[in-house]
């Protein structure tokens, strides 16, 4: 059943969606948030994406962890579900997907905060774990985003499954 906030959501209990076979940024979703005045975090972690090396056009497979502080909207996972499907024949660099998928969600959502890791599987004996971040502008979360990004890696876990 449908109420205000979830109104204009198109794909949530939809049977009928169509997978985008390209990158497809138009079917990322909102809803509102009802506690904007709290600050907490939303953490999605993904661990079916798939892109294909721009290069040789083999794929690459990760885990996206998307953490973010939302403001007035937050994201709707189904739709998050698609966009990131959306990636499985893009052709882009390990680092370019993160930051892609980045500024989209900053544009959909104007979040307080987000960050975007991706843990990649190794291709030729090398993972590429690239990390981006953003805080508001004029906001603590600028301060926050500076610090965590200084320091996201200081104290790597250990690596078992790859």
């Amino acid at each position: 059943m449908k109420n205000e906030q979830t109104k204009d959501l198109t794909l949530l209990g939809n049977k009928n969606v169509s997978y985008e076979q390209d990158y497809a940024p138009q079917v990322l979703e909102t809803f509102l948030n009802k506690h904007p005045e709290n600050d907490y975090f939303v953490k999605f972690n993904c661990p079916e994406f798939t892109s294909l090396c721009p290069i040789t056009g083999q794929p690459d497979f990760a885990t996206i962890y998307i953490s973010y502080v939302p403001a007035e909207k937050m994201v709707e996972s189904k739709s998050l579900k698609l966009y990131l499907f959306s990636f499985r024949n893009h052709g882009d660099f390990h680092e370019d997907c993160v930051n892609i998928i980045m500024k989209d969600l900053i544009q959909l959502m104007d979040p307080k905060y987000i960050e975007v890791w991706g843990k990649f599987l190794p291709r030729g004996g090398i993972s590429i774990d690239p990390y981006c971040n953003y805080g508001k502008p004029g906001t603590k979360w600028e301060q926050v985003a500076w610090d965590r990004l200084t320091k996201h890696d200081m104290f790597p876990e250990e690596v078992n499954n790859r």
